[in-house]
């Protein structure tokens, strides 16, 4: 049983794979950072429930993911052209990422909650802007 639940795992990371690098494929940069804020709010969502499994290695995982979206979508900001809405931007993700670390530290499925919620509304926001 263990090794077809590792395997199905196996198979699913790699088509989870493939969806991403397809979706990056031919995407304009705005459609780019969509693919960051959609599989972040994936990676919390993933860590949320292995803490209510209490599955502490893919608690680990899922948030070591979280924090590397988060630092990705805090790089990719320009300072020079984005002025407030940018600087407003990194407070919001430095505070997802205090609470992401915070969570994992104390097991406090809340504290990624909180973190989702932000970035969600962020990742809305997002979305309308790519729908103009």
């Amino acid at each position: 049983m263990y090794a077809m639940r590792g395997q199905f795992g196996m198979a699913k990371a790699r088509y989870q794979r493939v969806d991403v690098a397809s979706r990056v494929e031919g995407a304009n940069p705005h459609q780019l950072v969509a693919i960051l804020y959609d599989e972040l709010l994936k990676a919390l969502d993933a860590m949320a429930a292995a803490m209510a499994r209490n599955d502490y290695v893919q608690r680990g995982e899922r948030q070591a993911r979280a924090l590397r979206l988060i630092s990705g979508l805090e790089t990719s900001l320009d300072f020079e052209q984005g002025g407030d809405i940018a600087i407003g931007l990194a407070k919001i993700y430095r505070e997802a990422r205090r609470l992401t670390v915070a969570a994992g530290r104390e097991n406090d499925v809340k504290l990624v909650e909180c973190a989702r919620e932000m970035l969600g509304e962020v990742a809305q926001a997002w979305e309308q802007i790519g729908n103009r």
